[in-house]
């Protein structure tokens, strides 16, 4: 199964380059991790759970980021085994640019599943797939440039401004009303 898509994150390049690379962002943003553990050199162990149609599962395998291109471009792949549900496997070739006083972030994914899970059909598991994909890479711009607020509607911009996964760890301001970076690290410059 192949699908390939992209987002316009408002955040530059170099901003969502350090995302990308940040275990602690992708922890957050993979649907379903419980547990994230190793280095970008080695790569990482990971434990997700998942429900594909009537199966449950959970996956124990390994994520790795390759085709390192600094700045531009990199692999995800990732490879886990569910017991009796089978495996799945599969990377996404992610690449950025500078648009639009953002970045254009456009991936293309390519995914297998076996066992258990490849009966339920194309059509399921290629909507599973594409749901997986859209999930991590809006989880992933949240992180980055905090949640769309615009997709609230019309309802009131709250008092307190939202942090992106991203900003939380990093004290990046987000919002039109957040403190000051230092006052977030408790006032220590």
């Amino acid at each position: 199964m192949q699908l390939s898509d992209s987002r316009q994150i408002a955040a530059p390049p170099d901003r969502v380059w350090a995302a990308i690379l940040d275990p602690d962002v992708l922890k957050a943003c993979i649907p379903g991790c419980e547990s994230m553990s190793g280095s970008l050199e080695a790569g990482y162990t990971v434990v997700v759970a998942q429900k594909v149609g009537p199966v449950s599962a959970r996956f124990t395998g390994l994520l790795s980021l390759t085709d390192i291109t600094p700045g531009r471009a990199v692999t995800i792949s990732g490879e886990g085994k569910g017991g009796a549900a089978g495996f799945a496997r599969g990377g996404a070739r992610v690449t950025l640019a500078e648009e639009g006083g953002g970045t254009l972030l456009s991936y293309a994914v390519d995914a297998q599943v076996g066992g258990k899970i490849a009966q339920l059909g194309s059509r399921i598991i290629d909507g599973f797939a594409k749901k997986m994909a859209d999930q991590f890479f809006q989880r992933f711009a949240e992180a980055v440039e905090g949640p769309n607020e615009a997709a609230a509607g019309d309802q009131p911009v709250e008092d307190h401004p939202r942090k992106g996964w991203f900003g939380k760890i990093f004290g990046k301001k987000t919002g039109p009303q957040a403190p000051d970076a230092t006052e977030s690290q408790g006032g220590e410059a």
